[in-house]
């Protein structure tokens, strides 16, 4: 009987844990001089995603390089220049995982920002939506994240432009690189495994992939690799370089959560 409460229950508790962190940001943000709010963005962001992989069951063994002590990757390097994550993409929780982990604006598909509850929730902390059929929104958005960057703002993204079943590392969309070659950026490479094989976001509508989630905790294993740094290379050169070491960090993280289950 419980087994059939789950989805709802935690869809619930989706909703009352998004509703109430988004109130608590318009309240502090209220108070918070301009200086401050990136700041506060990025508390609420982290303690959101948390929060979102506790109420869905999602447990995250992280390891690799450069995470602080909270688990959290810093979206800023030494320098003062923003940092572009790039990570593969199976499930819908890899954006929990992104907003609990990496310090990041993240650049989503464009009708995200349509969706209720999570659109309002992205477009408040900045996500960056690109429609992957129309140039003059890529060419628009890229240009957005190389100002991020510039600024010192950590951007986020799913190179491979959809999700995929599997350890396989599809081949990466340019536009993040062309951003991060511009401003300079550090380019940090990141891998995750999920114990289920079946945790993968496929040709399914979106309540039936997080249904079938829902019935079980899931096992995930995330690996941050050592930063690349774009200046002075060619958009092909670290596009190929980092697609190379995600995959290196998908396999490593696939040793550490174990061979996938189906």
């Amino acid at each position: 009987m419980f087994s059939g409460l789950r989805f709802p229950l935690k869809t619930a508790g989706f909703l009352g844990w998004t509703f109430s962190l988004y109130g608590l940001l318009e309240a502090e943000s209220l108070f918070a001089r301009a200086p401050e709010h990136e700041a506060l963005v990025k508390t609420w962001q982290g303690r959101y995603g948390r929060g979102l992989l506790r109420i869905w069951g999602v447990d995250v063994a992280l390891g690799g390089e450069g995470l602080r002590a909270d688990g959290c990757y810093p979206g800023t390097d030494a320098r003062g220049v923003g940092r572009l994550f790039v990570m593969n993409h199976r499930a819908a929780y890899d954006i929990f995982i992104a907003l609990a982990y990496l310090e990041a604006t993240m650049v989503s598909r464009a009708d995200l920002a349509g969706w209720p509850v999570i659109g309002v929730a992205a477009r408040r902390v900045g996500t960056l939506f690109v429609d992957r059929q129309s140039k003059s929104s890529g060419a628009a958005v890229m240009n957005a994240m190389t100002t991020a960057l510039a600024r010192g703002r950590g951007v986020m993204v799913f190179p491979e432009g959809t999700t995929y079943a599997g350890d396989e590392v599809r081949p990466f969309h340019p536009g993040g690189f062309h951003a991060a070659v511009r401003a300079g950026a550090e380019i940090v490479p990141l891998g995750m495994a999920y114990e289920r094989a079946d945790a993968a976001f496929g040709d399914e509508e979106f309540s039936t992939h997080m249904k079938r989630l829902a019935r079980e905790r899931v096992h995930v294993a995330l690996e941050a690799g050592a930063p690349i740094l774009a200046a002075g290379r060619t958009t092909d050169e670290v596009r190929e370089e980092t697609r190379a070491r995600v995959q290196a960090l998908v396999n490593r993280a696939r040793e550490r959560v174990g061979p996938a289950i189906t």
